[in-house]
């Protein structure tokens, strides 16, 4: 399992835009502890938005994006008598939150050869218009779901 830590309860929403969600995603797209790196890379992220689509708040296309990434049903492996079934299953709220984000930059850091603001703005602009990696991610993961419909008894 994961480390846990207490990042929901010590969330402060970010300086720029006050949101909570940014401030979440800023602490994701952290390493090494180094914040400040982390919030250059989101806030120039935002402006490159701001110039390519000037009619819409950067930070709405932001949560816009991360709520087209997020999913609705995941499969689960579960064994039942010897053989291990793909098992869909309904998502909660927070962990659809922190798998968006958690895509969303896989995406931006498998993408290789430029900065990784433009690469983040690129990503989150895909996402706000429903295509890009993450979102063909998200939809696998339904498709996946969907495809295993037949267990869903499996799931208690």
């Amino acid at each position: 399992m994961g480390r846990i830590t207490a990042s929901r309860k010590m969330l402060v929403p970010d300086a720029r835009f006050g949101s909570l969600l940014a401030s979440k995603f800023i602490n994701c797209l952290m390493w090494d502890g180094k914040k400040s790196t982390a919030q250059k890379v989101f806030y120039d992220a935002m402006g490159v938005i701001a110039e390519r689509m000037p009619d819409i708040d950067p930070i709405e296309v932001f949560n816009r994006a991360v709520d087209n990434v997020r999913p609705e049903v995941e499969v689960r492996s579960k064994r039942v008598g010897g053989a291990a079934y793909q098992v869909p299953m309904q998502v909660n709220r927070i962990r659809q939150q922190s798998l968006a984000i958690r895509w969303i930059l896989m995406a931006v850091r498998e993408k290789k050869g430029r900065a990784s603001h433009e690469k983040l703005a690129d990503e989150l602009m895909a996402a706000y218009k429903r295509e890009g990696a993450a979102v063909s991610r998200r939809d696998n993961v339904h498709r996946m779901a969907d495809a295993n419909k037949a267990f869903a008894h499996f799931a208690w």
